[in-house]
Formats: C-alpha cells, structure tokens, sequence
C-alpha cells in the first residue's frame, strides 16, 4: 500500500466520520477533501476540478430550474392533486403509489430525469396531504434506482456488463432480461422502506416557517375576505360603462371600494395570459365586459349593481370557473400582504383617506384588525393606531416597493409569497417542455445533459420560471458543491490504485469458497465501492474481475455481472452515492444520518436477497 494510496484512505475515512456528524456542512467537507487531495499532489488541479464540469452535476442545476418551472407554474399541484385523489392522504398509500410510479419512469428514463419530473409532483404532493416532504422524497431517490434495474436502458451499469458479456463472446442480454431482478428489486424496496420510514424526519412544523408572517390563505381567513369580497361584471348598458372612479364616488355613496378590475385583453391561445389585473385607482376607466372587485357588505354590493345595471356574479366562482380560495386575492401579479405601522410613523391617528396609500403607494387597504377585533366596513373614516395590523393589496411590486418605507413595516416577505403564487395559465408549456425532455432522454437522439440544459432553457425562455433571477434562485448550491466536490474523489481512490486492491484482493480470498460465497463478495464488494466512486466506473472496474473469477471456478458468469450490476445500482447508504440521493437531501432537509438509518440497512437486506435470488434467475 503506497503513501497516496494511505492519504486517499485518510481522507475518505476523515470526510465520511465529518459527513456522518452533521456538525460541519456537507459541501464544506466535500471541498475540504478536495483541497487535501490536491495539496498532496494526489489530484492535478485540473483532475481536482474536473467534477464541477462533470455532466452529473451541469445536469443537477439544470434540473433544479426545471423543476422550478413545474412549480411555479402549477403543474406540480394539479399532478399532485390528482394523485392525491387517488392515494388519499395516507402516507402508507402516497409511498407505495409514489415508490411504483416512479420505478416506472425508471425503467426508461434516467434516474437523474426521473428525480426532475416526480420530485416537485412528491413535494407538492406532500404539502397538500400536510405530510412533511422528508417521508416521501427519500423513498422517491431509492424508487428512481430500483426502476432503473427493470430494462436494459434504465441505468448505466446495465449497458456495461451487457457489453463486458459480448466482448467476451456470450449471447447478449435482451431489454427485458433485467425485468425479472427488477421486479424483485421493486418489491423489497417498498417492502423494506414500509419499516424504515420510521427513522425518516417525522411531520414536524418547521420554526422558520413560523417567522415568515401568515400565508396568504391565512391572510383570507383571518380578514374574512371571502365573506366581504364580491364580484360584477360591467355590461354595454350599464351607467358606470366609459367612466373614472372618481366620478362616481363609490366609497362615499354606497360605503363600498372598489379594489381591482381585470379585463379580458385575449382569447385566441390559452396557453397565455387572457386576464389583465389593474388595481383600481381614482383614474380607472371603467369598460365594458369589465369585472369590478368589490370590497364591502353584500347590500351594499347588490344595491349598487341594481342601480348602475351591473350583473352581479356567484362569488365562489372565478372566472376561470375554479373553486375560490386564495387565488381570488393573489395571483402572478397581485398580492396581498399585511403591514404595521411603526412607532414613528408619520401615518399614527391619520384618517386611512388621508394617508395616501392608493396614491402614493398603489395598494388599497382591505383590512383592519385592531387587537382582536377587525374592522372591515367604512375604512376611510378610520383613523389608524400604533399597533394596528392592515391588510393590503396591490401588485407584488408595489408591495415590496412599500416594504422599503420608513413608516410601514410589511409583515412576512412579498417576494417570497409572491414566488408562491403559481402561474396556472404556463402550465400547459411546463407539461410540453417536461414532455419533450422526457422524449429526448428516451430517445437518446442527444446527449441527456443536452436534453436537460435545453429544457431549462425553455423554461426560462418561456417565462415558466418568472426570471432569470428565479431561475437561479431555484438551484440548490450545496448539493451542486457537494457532488462537484466528491466526484473527484473516485478518480483519487482508482488513481491510487486502492480500488483495484480492494477487488483482487476479493477473488484471492473467496474464490475458493464456492460460486455462492464468491457471488456474495462480488456483490457487496460493488455495492461499497459504489459508495465512493459513480456507479458506471464501478461496473466498469468491476465486471471484468467477476467475468474472469467466474471462468477460473468453471461457472456461468451470467449471475455475477448481473450482482455487479445491481450492486453498482442499489447504493442508498450515501447522499452523494447516485445523483437522486443528492437532488433530495436538501429538498428533505435530510442528514448523512437519515442515509445511514435508512440506506444502510436496505442495501443491505438488497444485498442478501439478490445473492439468494440471482442464481435462480441465472443459475451457476
């Protein structure tokens, strides 16, 4: 054992007891173990670096944006919803359905490719039946691997040994052949996670969330808007049609306010935006066909219509005819916040139609609460107080606009509420982008790196991210570090020559043992070197070695390459193991510790079920 080989070990065993005590941030330790190897001259800078150009890790931050996309568009709510309809909210039901879904795309699609189309479904998924995303997102990694085994094309390793079987002059294996493996994969995977969800994070409520003020559907609740908040529809005949607000004098004569007008400007594609929102100022003109909000009692509303020939509107149904929440109050372009005023602000015991804010500021003020009572009626007369809390509403930018005044303290942050707000109308683009990734990964007509980057880029170009700002918002950093980090890592442990020690010194030992326990050491021997390098250079370092173990003992080496094929692939133990194990670390907020509790004993109950049920598959 030479001195870079000891070195390499050291710092292996040094990042792996760092990574297990979670006191020092993954993808510091990832770069830490890097700069050792570098300085001791294990690594050339170039080879040191050589993982952040990696196309694992260019595909991770194209994968983020993409899934940004699914997001914020909608997309993943409607899928989620309509698996939810399906499973219900039984987290026992959302993990099998989730684990079978998923081993499906696999089978077909990269597991990488698979994480970006189910892992903003599950987390959506997960919000909706109040499950904290952690119980889900790690059993969606390990189905994306498991999937992988059930076709020829659904994981690397499995081309490798393919082509290790005809290099050698053995009949090939079919599309199919790993079906059989596969299917028994599948099965005591979920089996498996069904007792080991147990050390999963449990459900929860994250303190931060607590910090970030109300949401928005709380905001609905708590000012009761639905109950105050009503809509009209302007007709050709109406007195109001042609004018400004200021003309009529609403708030004064009828007690009421109108707060926003939207307005259809287009209704030849659907796939773009058809309704323009303008919060009402005292200048909106009134046009035909327009729909009026209106803030106020339900008399007053009904009376105000019957007289200028307004249509009143069934208020628990928007015009895009869904069901009301708060999409009523936020989308894209509105929103509404909360705000306080502060001990000093010039605002204190001023009338709210004095103070300025639909001129100044471009919001109206829906809302008052008062200690424990909220003033809803007749706002304009009300004078506001040191510790009252409003509710406005306005365009997000406005709002965040307002949240840089000296007087006013807006509670929560508007950019991230407004990132929440999801733009329903790009869905149908998101779904035919994700569509045309999925193809392009099937077909292999372009690289699968290409076929993600280009897919982000749509996503982007296409406004399904809402800028680029967002776009790189969306990108989780750490797990980009981390892999980037550690890929280099295997170049350092096969460089050094510690992995193909590692190898011989197993045929040495166990090939005179019997084709069982030399099968065995085959397969968990791949399976803990795939912890530390890719699980294609794995196979590739590997099936040679059982091909030729194999032939000494006299025996078909059909069951240990396909061992080292499942081997390379059922690695759960580590986050940075397989890209997917990576993609939901931090999504699931998980730990090196949740890998261990939970991918340890799995790869491993994995492990000695494939030694049993391989040579039946493929007999000695």
């Amino acid at each position: 054992m030479n001195e870079s080989m000891i070195i390499t070990l050291a710092v292996l065993i040094i990042a792996s007891m760092l990574f297990i005590s979670g006191k020092v941030r993954s993808d510091l330790v990832a770069v830490g173990a890097l700069i050792a190897l570098m300085l001791c001259d294990i690594l050339t800078p170039a080879e040191a670096l050589s993982g952040f150009s990696n196309s694992v890790v260019i595909m991770m931050v194209g994968l983020f944006v993409v899934g940004g996309g699914i997001f914020q568009t909608g997309l993943a709510k409607m899928v989620s919803s309509k698996m939810l309809q399906l499973a219900g909210t039984n987290e026992t039901r959302l993990l099998v359905m989730i684990m079978i879904v998923t081993s499906a795309i696999g089978a077909f699609v990269s597991n990488t490719g698979t994480i970006a189309v189910m892992m903003p479904i599950v987390v959506s998924l997960a919000m909706s039946a109040g499950t904290n995303p952690g119980r889900l997102l790690m059993p969606l990694a390990f189905a994306s691997s498991l999937g992988g085994m059930l076709t020829l094309i659904g994981t690397p390793p499995n081309l490798v040994i393919q082509e290790t079987l005809q290099a050698a002059g053995y009949t090939a294996v079919s599309f199919f052949t790993f079906t059989p493996v596969g299917l028994v994969c599948i099965v005591v995977g979920v089996l498996s996670l069904l007792f080991l969800r147990r050390f999963l994070p449990k459900n929860e409520r994250n303190a931060d969330d607590d910090r970030q003020g109300r949401s928005l559907l709380d905001l609905v609740q708590q000012y009761q808007l639905r109950q105050n908040l009503y809509r009209v529809q302007v007709g050709a005949d109406s007195s109001v049609c042609g004018k400004r607000l200021h003309e009529l004098d609403i708030s004064a004569k009828h007690g009421l306010n109108i707060i926003e007008v939207r307005r259809k400007i287009s209704t030849k594609n659907q796939f773009f935006k058809t309704i323009n929102q303008e919060i009402a100022g005292s200048h909106t003109v009134i046009e035909e066909e327009d729909i009026l909000y209106i803030h106020g009692p339900f008399e007053n509303v009904q009376a105000f219509a019957l007289e200028s020939g307004l249509e009143m509107m069934d208020r628990r149904i928007p015009e895009n005819k869904k069901a009301a929440g708060s999409e009523q109050y936020a989308t894209e372009d509105v929103g509404i916040a909360e705000v306080m005023l502060t001990p000093t602000s010039r605002l204190i015991n001023r009338l709210i139609k004095e103070s300025g804010f639909r001129e100044k500021y471009h919001v109206n003020i829906l809302g008052i609460q008062r200690k424990d009572h909220y003033l809803l009626h007749n706002l304009k007369e009300e004078k506001m107080r040191f510790g009252d809390a409003m509710l406005v509403q306005g365009t997000w930018r406005d709002i965040a606009r307002l949240a840089t005044e000296p007087d006013v303290v807006v509670v929560g942050q508007p950019n991230e509420e407004a990132r929440k707000v999801t733009m329903d109308n790009k869905a149908p683009i998101a779904a035919g982008i994700m569509g045309l990734m999925v193809l392009l990964l099937i077909s292999e007509l372009i690289p699968a790196v290409a076929a993600v980057m280009i897919a982000a880029v749509l996503m982007v170009a296409f406004r399904c991210v809402r800028s680029m700002e967002d776009a790189y918002k969306t990108i989780n950093w750490e797990s980009v570090v981390l892999i980037g980090g550690m890929i280099p890592m295997s170049i350092a442990i096969e460089k050094t020559g510690a992995a193909a020690l590692l190898s011989d010194g197993m045929v040495n030992l166990l090939g005179g043992q019997g084709p069982l326990i030399l099968l065995a050491g085959v397969y968990f021997t791949t399976s803990m070197l795939t912890m530390f390098i890719s699980n294609t250079a794995c196979a590739i370092l590997l099936a040679p070695i059982a091909l030729a173990a194999a032939l000494q003992l006299g025996v078909s080496p059909y069951p240990f390459l396909f061992a080292v094929s499942v081997g390379a692939s059922m690695c759960f133990a580590s986050p940075f193991s397989t890209p997917p194990n990576a993609l939901v670390m931090s999504a699931g907020r998980y730990r090196f510790s949740h890998y261990i509790k939970v991918g340890l004993p799995l790869q491993i109950i994995m492990g000695i079920v494939m030694v049993a049920v391989l040579p039946l598959f493929f007999p000695f």
